[in-house]
């Protein structure tokens, strides 16, 4: 069960230090530990969960949308591509036993419970929404039932449409987070974000971790400070998360626009691939 604090470190990315970089993304083996091509007719259930839990106390840092189950006009696979569409339907959601009183409808997948991994190259090849108050995320929550922010958070992706063409890369640990004003992270331009697909990359290992965007890395925030698990809890299985969310304290600051929906997050594919030896 997600908790308020746990879903709130992904609204204050802004808040976080810098830890820029500007460097090619680091290697990784031919050895695919997982994928998901979207090629199939509809989503793979054995892969993906979808995330409903918070729809009738509604979602944390004030966001606007309920997140359906299963629904084609918020989740599709069209060409070979995920569709993860946001609309504005309050009458069409209302007939939910769910449903918050959200005039938004998005969708939330996640492959907790099915496919968790320590470690490896993570590449998503997404083309991101543009529009004041979407908030697209990719990213990762330990596998289990960790109290945040114990068990860590690593934001591989975030945009919000307001800054439609920079990408924000965020770890959150129990030392290291936005509450204390230590949050460690990075942005970068990414002029393309709405009209072109990029490859958001992350590149995880025991001693460091690393973001980047079409084998340019931005972010690198290495395991070297004291503190234990408090500083880096990294060393344990995470699983995946896509979602698209409306509004909140950080994607709402500048209001939403309406009259730009329905925005859709298209994803081409996510894969996560082995490390080298020696990066382990």
């Amino acid at each position: 069960m997600f908790t308020a604090a746990l879903v709130l470190a992904a609204a204050q990315s802004l808040s976080a230090n810098n830890y820029s970089i500007d460097e090619p993304m680091p290697s990784h083996t031919p050895v695919l530990l997982w994928s998901d091509e979207f090629n199939g007719p509809g989503l793979d259930l054995t892969k993906w969960s979808f995330d409903t839990s918070r729809n009738k106390l509604g979602w944390f840092n004030k966001e606007l949308q309920y997140y359906s189950a299963d629904r084609p006009e918020n989740l599709r696979l069209e060409n070979g591509h995920l569709i993860i569409e946001l609309r504005k339907d309050p009458k069409r959601i209302s007939k939910f036993a769910d449903w918050g009183k959200q005039k938004y409808s998005s969708a939330k997948i996640v492959t907790k419970d099915k496919a968790a991994f320590k470690y490896g190259f993570v590449e998503v090849s997404a083309k991101l929404p543009c529009s004041r108050g979407t908030w697209p995320a990719i990213w990762m929550l330990p596998q289990g039932n960790s109290a945040w922010p114990d068990g860590g958070e690593i934001d591989m992706l975030e945009q919000v449409g307001s800054q439609p063409n920079v990408a924000h890369a965020t770890l959150h640990t129990a030392l290291f987070n936005h509450t204390r004003g230590t949050g460690r992270g990075a942005e970068t331009p990414v002029p393309t974000a709405c009209s072109a697909f990029h490859r958001y990359q992350l590149a995880w290992t025991n001693n460091m971790i690393t973001t980047g965007v079409d084998d340019r890395a931005y972010m690198r925030v290495r395991n070297d400070q004291p503190g234990g698990l408090a500083a880096w809890p990294f060393d344990a299985p995470f699983y995946l998360i896509l979602n698209l969310a409306m509004g909140g304290d950080w994607a709402g600051a500048k209001g939403v626009d309406d009259a730009a929906l329905p925005q859709r997050m298209e994803v081409d594919y996510v894969r996560v691939w082995e490390m080298l030896p020696e990066q382990k």
